[in-house]
């Protein structure tokens, strides 16, 4: 008797498991890229009778992977289950989400921010393509000077030229590590450029002052000089920091309460 029931519950933690083994070799397929961006995955039914599992089973594994953003499900006579590619904007919010339900101060996610820039910068200076990466950092000043008097456009613009920065360094981890520092950035500097009344100028001022920074930075890194270029934009981003964390937002949800 003792022996069936261990059966039995051998059985009910293999039933447990199918819907993780179907969502595990699904997710395998995407990442490798055997199912490309948008490729038809075939209808529920296909599914079933492909992996040799209950419906119930085939749609938590579903389930599973649409959470994660690498498939989403359409209903209807044309529908199906559709693959994606992982997205770095699903990742940014998602850690958005986290560092909200933990209350994070502001200043931790800005610190991190601050730790990655200065060392992004100098690893652009020291590349062979610094003198295309300044021509590139300049134009993204320039958007951001186009749109200096609209606060959301701006911070999106903003945060536009920190993420490149990352991006143009070349290392893939902390590219991903910025992108998710991104949407919450770019929160931050929206609330900071919206003046208060009576302040217009002043705001209006401080981007100014950054975007001659920005250019600096540009500059050093068109020269090569790689740890001048570490040690202005260290200095920035404690002075850029000053200005943001003196605003009212002092937490990740405080700002995300903020209109984007």
């Amino acid at each position: 008797m003792a022996e069936s029931r261990r059966v039995r519950s051998g059985d009910r933690a293999s039933l447990r498991e199918k819907p993780q083994q179907v969502a595990d070799e699904l997710r395998r397929l995407i990442l490798i890229g055997e199912l490309a961006d948008g490729e038809s995955l075939g209808r529920e039914p296909d599914l079933v009778d492909r992996f040799g599992v209950s419906r119930p089973s085939l749609r938590e594994a579903l389930r599973i992977l649409e959470a994660e953003g690498l498939i989403s499900v359409r209903r209807g006579v044309l529908g199906g289950v559709i693959a994606h590619q992982p997205d770095e904007r699903l990742t940014a919010r998602t850690a958005a989400l986290v560092l909200q339900a933990r209350n994070v101060p502001l200043a931790d996610v800005y610190a991190a921010r601050s730790m990655i820039e200065p060392v992004a910068a100098r690893l652009v200076a020291t590349s062979r393509s610094h003198g295309a990466a300044a021509a590139e950092l300049r134009r993204l000043s320039a958007e951001q000077l186009e749109v200096i008097d609209e606060p959301e456009a701006f911070g999106r613009a903003n945060s536009r030229f920190h993420s490149r920065l990352v991006e143009l360094a070349g290392n893939q981890t902390l590219t991903i590590i910025a992108e998710m520092l991104n949407e919450i950035v770019a929160r931050a500097v929206a609330a900071v450029s919206r003046p208060d009344d009576n302040e217009d100028g002043d705001a209006t001022a401080t981007k100014l002052r950054g975007l001659r920074s920005q250019a600096r930075l540009a500059a050093l890194i068109e020269e090569g000089k790689a740890s001048a270029a570490e040690e202005h934009w260290a200095e920035h981003m404690k002075i850029v920091g000053r200005v943001m964390l003196a605003h009212s937002a002092k937490t990740v949800i405080d700002l995300m309460q903020h209109d984007f």
